[in-house]
């Protein structure tokens, strides 16, 4: 069910959303149960599989399709456009897997930032990654935290040494 708190992002992050296309009631199921269908049915070769859960299907429904860019330069690092469609990360079953099996979670993919430069994922508890080739980085513990964060440029935690 969507979330239609008018206060729930802030002001840069609201106002980045709805130049995407987004508006509070959003709500795309039908979508995000395609994804959903489609990431279960992939299957690496070696036998990896992506989870599905709660968390990841409402952010593909509420957000999907969007490509939200940043307002302005960034605080303290540039400022990242970000993609949600989950299929960015469909051939990253085995690394995604891999992740959650470090954190002691499962974690879906949710879409991208730049043009690929990395994959952001979701954990069932809706904190969220960014996967890129220098590593992997909590980007914040819930969507709406961690997309301010990568479209007004605050620098990532990094989950693995350098």
């Amino acid at each position: 069910m969507p979330d239609t708190d008018p206060t729930r992002f802030p002001a840069p992050t609201d106002a980045a959303l709805r130049d995407a296309g987004w508006q509070p009631g959003r709500w795309d199921i039908q979508q995000a149960e395609e994804w959903a269908d489609a990431l279960r049915a992939h299957v690496t070769p070696s036998g990896h599989q992506h989870t599905v859960f709660p968390a990841a299907v409402e952010v593909w429904a509420e957000f999907g399709g969007l490509r939200i860019a940043g307002p302005g330069p960034g605080r303290q690092i540039a400022p990242a456009t970000v993609r949600i469609d989950p299929l960015a990360g469909v051939h990253l079953a085995r690394t995604l897997s891999d992740l959650g099996r470090a954190l002691d979670t499962e974690i879906s993919p949710l879409g991208e930032e730049g043009d690929g430069q990395a994959v952001l994922a979701i954990d069932v508890t809706g904190r969220v990654y960014g996967i890129d080739h220098t590593g992997d980085w909590y980007l914040g513990r819930n969507f709406a935290e961690a997309l301010t964060a990568l479209i007004t440029g605050m620098e990532p935690t990094r989950l693995t040494p350098a």
